[in-house]
């Protein structure tokens, strides 16, 4: 890669900001990235990683973080003041991996998060650069000028594009002058931080609740990560000022010991900071050649953990449409299909986590022990009414409602879903044959043509119409069934693949003797489902220059 001059600048390097890097550089597309902190962030923040964000990583190829990820543990409640136990629940509705659904919720905190993302920025030959401010910027139909700061030496950079993933308080917004519509939660305020504590009795493998709701009360979550006495807490106490006792280490020990009823050996409190629950989000993701993502863009109360998950999906989602357009394979036009997808399931998002706040609230039970929903999980996510996508087998979307959370149905699968895994399928017809699944073919720098055909002869019409298209974006895989019989004959396809225990036929719900096409994004969604090669052509029509 050329990195002499990077084509785009990321302002952020929070876990959105990794990840748009990522995806730009797996891309080819040279970054820069920057942070206005001088040194990487401590805590854990928001912790959850849900299962849809886990395939994306995936996708990136870091496994490291569904290894090193711990299940979120049960939450015990107890009668104040004393160790009576109240309730035992769930964080996050019970679910087993399935052949098409592999992964479950994950705990892992941004600070663990950062460092392994970071290394795998590295292996690509860059690296954050912290303690840079962005000070300015100005923009043409050209590019973007900005004035970065590093320890008060201003520095002018050009740039063609520029991503803003720098938080809430996001200046690349503020400067673009988009307004953060909503608003902000007196009721929902809190100390969050993490702490290192022991005592007799109380157990590691629980998340614990103790006090009263609507009084003081603490939440304790174990995580490792920060020491083998290590916790991260939730600290609400509304008749104080927050911001006062968050930079007290003696007086958050002093509100915290009254609450547990155990002797308590207090250690250090490692980070805290006030929480306010802010529900805002702005009315487009970009602006020319700047271009918003994760809360930046959206923010919303931490009830069901879909903040730093959104975020990451922002990212994905932009960063294989802004590789192609810097490439000259699409018209910028494609970007704005990036705001149009995205802010249907911001809007949507937003609105149910406020609706499980509010039931938090009124029904006291709290963030960390409320009712939650299969929601929660991002599975169902979808831009089926997006103008790129293309589905031959269903209504057009015109004039459906959107539902772009969605419920996760295995009966029904559309063009702007999910795409489905599939394991054990073995890879014929050449040197490196072996055992493959549909996850490990999907990569953010391509998108993936799953032709499902009888034989290879039925496949053969398809597999023609995309020799039109560079093979460095376009790869082929023909799925056949057990029943399939196979010829000497060379395929044309990329993979041709034998789907042994019927997985993918399932999940993809094709028939047996049917051709069937899938067309899967660079960011795992399926762009079309169609016949044959009409339909193929069709849908690239709408993401890249005429061929």
């Amino acid at each position: 890669m050329n990195f002499a001059h990077p084509p785009v600048l990321v302002v952020g390097a929070g876990p959105v900001g990794l990840v748009a890097a990522l995806t730009l550089l797996q891309n080819g597309i040279p970054v820069r990235i920057i942070d206005k902190d001088p040194n990487p962030r401590i805590g854990q923040r928001g912790p959850g990683i849900m299962p849809r964000t886990l395939e994306l990583f995936n996708f990136l190829n870091i496994p490291e973080v569904n290894d090193l990820g711990k299940p979120p543990p049960t939450v015990r409640s107890y009668e104040p003041g004393t160790l009576k136990l109240l309730r035992e629940s769930a964080v996050a509705p019970d679910i087993e991996p399935t052949p098409s659904i592999p992964f479950i919720h994950k705990a892992m905190g941004q600070q663990l998060l950062d460092v392994i993302m970071r290394r795998h920025l590295e292996k690509l030959s860059c690296s954050v650069e912290m303690g840079t401010e962005l000070r300015s910027f100005e923009q043409s139909e050209e590019g973007v000028t900005a004035v970065l700061a590093k320890k008060d030496i201003l520095e002018t950079f050009d740039t063609k594009w520029m991503i803003g993933a720098d938080g809430a308080k996001s200046i690349v917004r503020k400067q673009l002058g988009l307004t953060f519509f909503g608003e902000t939660r007196d009721d929902a305020r809190l100390i969050v931080g993490d702490i290192r504590l022991d005592g007799v009795g109380l157990d590691r493998s629980y998340w614990h609740h103790f006090g009263k709701f609507k009084d003081r009360n603490i939440s304790l979550r174990p995580t490792n990560e920060i020491g083998e006495d290590g916790w991260q807490f939730f600290l609400h106490c509304d008749d104080l000022d927050l911001a006062e006792v968050a930079q007290s280490e003696e007086r958050i020990f002093e509100i915290i010991a009254p609450l547990i009823p155990l002797e308590i050996n207090f250690t250090k409190v490692v980070c805290a900071n006030e929480y306010r629950a802010n529900i805002r989000m702005v009315k487009k993701f970009n602006e020319g050649r700047v271009l918003l993502a994760g809360d930046a863009a959206h923010i919303h109360s931490p009830t069901a953990g879909q903040g730093l998950n959104s975020g990451v999906q922002d990212a994905f989602n932009l960063g294989w449409k802004l590789a192609l357009v810097e490439k000259g394979l699409a018209d910028r036009s494609l970007l704005d299909t990036y705001s149009a997808e995205r802010l249907p399931v911001i809007s949507e998002m937003l609105k149910f986590t406020t609706s499980l706040l509010n039931h938090a609230i009124s029904s006291g039970l709290g963030h960390a022990s409320m009712r939650r929903s299969p929601l929660i999980f991002m599975l169902g996510v979808n831009c089926r009414f997006s103008d790129i996508v293309l589905d031959e087998f269903v209504m057009p979307a015109e004039g459906r409602p959107i539902n772009a959370y969605g419920v996760l149905d295995e009966g029904n699968l559309e063009a702007g879903d999910r795409a489905p895994e599939a394991p054990e399928m073995l890879q014929v017809g050449c040197i490196e044959s072996g055992v493959k699944s549909l996850f490990g073919l999907y990569r953010p720098w391509y998108h993936t043509v799953l032709v499902f055909s009888p034989s290879l002869a039925d496949a053969s019409p398809i597999l023609g119409a995309l020799e039109a298209y560079n093979r460095s974006v376009v790869v082929s895989a023909v799925v056949l069934p057990l029943s399939a019989s196979l010829t000497p004959d060379a395929s044309p396809a990329d993979l041709v693949l034998i789907d042994q225990q019927g997985f993918a036929y399932s999940a993809y719900l094709v028939e047996a003797g049917q051709t069937k096409v899938f067309v899967i994004r660079p960011d795992g969604v399926i762009g079309a489902i169609v016949h044959g090669a009409e339909g193929v052509k069709k849908y690239f029509s709408r993401i890249f220059l005429d061929v």
